[in-house]
């Protein structure tokens, strides 16, 4: 007899609708499996053999032939042990054909026929509502990760027996069978932010701050350069708290990569919370952009959406920097190996910090101990097409005393919030309808339509460009910043003032590598 039972496969974070073919007859007792498979989906008919056994299910030597298609794409994982054991059994007539119409099965068998979670479910489960299927049927672990996605009905089971007595419940009293959970996912949705770091901690530092609420409001890049302990990774955490709540296209997109990689839950009670990644500086390449013998998403990935921080940028390994100017500008990463093509999402801000030298208190020469050629050994750990994405560089200095005791309360996280809302709400109403969303995402040819320029504002522009020797990259990029400092004010066009203060954030890699 012939079954058919749909599953998915994951690649980078989308997923692919997989068939499940089986089919039984006489002949010499062998067990097959063919479709371009890997080693563990190949080991995966000895454990179905054994955990068909173990339910007590009790099936004749017949010559079984398994299938997977489409045919042209590697499947790998585990995911795959359920669809199978079950197509297995439909085909020897232990589980009526229709009971398998129109679900989609994922799931990890043990010997003993439980049914252990597995990971990519989330995106798994979302192709299966694009494909126009209704229900999934899912490890029990995975439920909460399954409810992520309205529209489907879920079913689970813990074990291969129990799973096969409610699919045939599921087709006589289906409105009995669909599993829920007492938190109901919208509680994630809804969940607000909970930072234990907040501007009203952090006192003085008024360039810090405003630089940090700039960034935020466009989405810019930005570095911090200052002496240990003058706040830059305080105010870097602080930014994810002024930063406003996923949308729900966006905490979909981004809790598809922790999906794949198995870290759900640090997402489902922070739906809607935009993520803040800071990786050591001893991370791999692979770690940072993705990779790996079976491809997975790196931190970069981690922090789509939200805030990638770097601190004590100088001590990364130099490619694992150079890794980030491609995906900077594309917010894409494209991993192309001999299984396939894989993408990641990018979209990330990012935020570094660094000492001015080795010592970290240059240019002070009373307490810095560096000389000129260890400083531009330091410096030099940075490129220039990297320095040149940055789009607000800002000096930390260190605070004064009477600014840390003083008693006067300072804003806090909510309130500029709020106004971060403000300016980004002016940019969605500037680019509705275009795919931008943020003054950051601008492009070159659009700049004439949406940045428009005062005269006396274009002038300076135009005679610091040639002054400073710009890039056109590092021209736009002033721009872009130009255009979020006038939304923050609400002005229609660029002025003056915008330009100024947007220049001001470009001088600092200007004034420290190349100071003489």
């Amino acid at each position: 007899m012939y079954s058919i039972v749909s599953t998915a496969i994951v690649c980078g974070i989308r997923s692919i609708l997989v068939q499940v073919e089986a089919d039984v007859c006489d002949g010499m007792p062998t067990f097959e499996m063919v479709g371009v498979l890997s080693s563990e989906v190949k080991e995966a008919k000895e454990r179905i053999r054994t955990a068909i056994r173990n339910s007590g299910i009790r099936l004749a030597p017949k010559r079984i032939t398994v299938n997977l298609y489409p045919a042209d794409i590697r499947k790998s994982g585990t995911v795959f042990d359920l669809p199978i054991a079950l197509a297995i059994l439909s085909a020897y007539g232990r589980i009526p054909r229709e009971c398998l119409d129109g679900i989609l099965f994922a799931g990890e068998i043990s010997l003993n026929g439980e049914i252990r979670p597995t990971t990519g479910i989330l995106p798994m489960v979302l192709a299966a509502r694009e494909a126009g299927k209704r229900v999934v049927c899912v490890p029990r672990e995975n439920i909460r990760e399954a409810q992520a996605v309205k529209g489907i009905e879920i079913l689970a089971g813990e074990n291969l027996n129990q799973v096969i007595r409610l699919l045939d419940k599921f087709r006589k009293e289906p409105e009995n069978c669909i599993t829920s959970v007492i938190n109901n996912i919208e509680e994630m949705r809804e969940n607000a932010q909970n930072a234990d770091f907040d501007f009203a901690s952090i006192h003085g530092q008024k360039v810090l701050k405003r630089a940090c609420e700039i960034a935020a409001s466009g989405r810019h890049n930005m570095l911090m350069l200052g002496s240990p302990g003058a706040g830059k990774t305080m105010a870097a955490r602080a930014v994810s708290t002024i930063l406003p709540p996923l949308t729900e296209e966006e905490a979909l997109e981004l809790a598809k990569v922790y999906s794949v990689m198995g870290m759900f839950g640090q997402r489902e009670m922070n739906f809607r919370q935009r993520p803040y990644r800071s990786p050591h500086h001893t991370i791999s390449l692979a770690g940072m952009a993705s990779g790996g013998t079976v491809p997975k998403p790196g931190e970069i990935s981690l922090a789509h959406k939200g805030v990638l921080f770097l601190d004590e940028l100088t001590e990364f390994k130099k490619p694992v920097l150079e890794v980030l100017r491609q995906p900077l500008e594309e917010r894409e990463i494209r991993l192309v190996r001999g299984s396939g093509t894989y993408f990641y999402p990018a979209d990330i801000m990012l935020i570094a910090a660094m000492n001015p030298c080795s010592c970290g208190y240059f240019p002070d020469r009373s307490r810095c101990t560096c000389s000129k050629s260890m400083i531009e050994r330091h410096l030099s750990k940075i490129s220039r097409p990297l320095l040149d994405r940055m789009d607000i560089c800002v000096e930390v200095s260190r605070p004064a005393l009477h600014e840390l005791t003083a008693r006067q309360p300072e804003e806090s996280s909510a309130q500029i919030r709020n106004r971060v809302e403000q300016a980004q709400r002016i940019q969605q109403e500037r680019f509705s309808g275009s795919g931008i969303l943020y003054n950051s995402q601008i492009p070159p040819s659009a700049m004439e339509q949406w940045c428009v320029m005062e005269k006396e504002g274009a002038e300076i522009l135009h005679e610091t460009f040639e002054k400073m020797e710009m890039t056109a990259r590092g021209y736009y990029r002033a721009l872009r910043v130009a255009r979020t400092i006038a939304d923050m004010e609400g002005a229609p066009e660029i002025g003056r003032a915008h330009i100024c203060e947007s220049l001001l954030y470009r001088s600092l890699d200007r004034k420290v590598w190349d100071w003489e």
